[in-house]
């Protein structure tokens, strides 16, 4: 079904989203409902601006209010749409992003109490995947760097004229090489092996493990 991204930024709605997560994730804390649903909703969120703008250099509008996302009847994040392209190059884009990913983050810890410097590194996180699978898509994996690096200095000084931002450009997204294979060095956890429900472990990728085993299980993952 759709829903109007504007939902994000209300935290009466995410409070009962996470009401209805816990049917997904048993009875978790608020706080890992919310990490958990954040992480899911905020790489659905900003794909409909990244993708057009990794292949074609012009992004779509990734204002709440020009977005619609498709969610299941228990509230999973499928897709997402924007009705309207941005006008405006890269530092419209990172202004656009900052604005959305605050809003949304203010809801999502006022309802669930997670650190809002917790759900913005899962938002860094999650523009930093879908550039860097964008980007791959497109043959050229190696420009995602760049890309995001642009991006987040735009991001950076937009977010320091946002009243009650928690994010001063701390975490960056960031990269590094495993074998051949270019991979996002995340610094957000999903918390969804905390889950009651989830018979997960962390993923190959969790910060919350030492470098020397998120190698090893990357390599295991990706192939040498």
């Amino acid at each position: 079904m759709e829903l109007p991204a504007t939902a994000l930024a209300d935290p009466a709605w995410v409070a009962e989203d996470l009401r209805r997560a816990r049917h997904l994730h048993g009875s978790a804390s608020p706080t890992v409902l919310s990490t958990i649903r954040w992480y899911s909703a905020s790489s659905v969120l900003v794909a409909p601006a990244l993708e057009p703008w990794v292949h074609i250099g012009v992004a779509r509008d990734p204002a709440l209010e020009a977005v619609t996302l498709d969610v299941t009847a228990d509230g999973r994040f499928l897709d997402a749409h924007s009705a309207r392209t941005l006008r405006g190059g890269v530092a419209d884009l990172g202004t656009a992003l900052a604005v959305t990913v605050n809003a949304a983050v203010t809801a999502f810890a006022h309802a669930g109490g997670a650190s809002p410097r917790a759900l913005w590194a899962v938002a860094v996180d999650s523009i930093a995947n879908r550039l860097l699978w964008t980007a791959a898509t497109a043959g050229k994996p190696d420009s995602a760097p760049l890309l995001a690096d642009e991006l987040a200095d735009h991001m950076k000084h937009a977010a320091g004229g946002l009243p009650g931002c928690v994010w001063n450009g701390s975490p960056l997204p960031r990269f590094v090489t495993v074998g051949d294979r270019l991979v996002v060095r995340r610094s957000s956890c999903c918390l969804l092996y905390e889950a009651p429900t989830s018979q997960a472990d962390k993923c190959a990728s969790c910060p919350r493990q030492t470098p020397a085993q998120r190698e090893q299980r990357l390599r295991l993952l990706l192939g040498p």
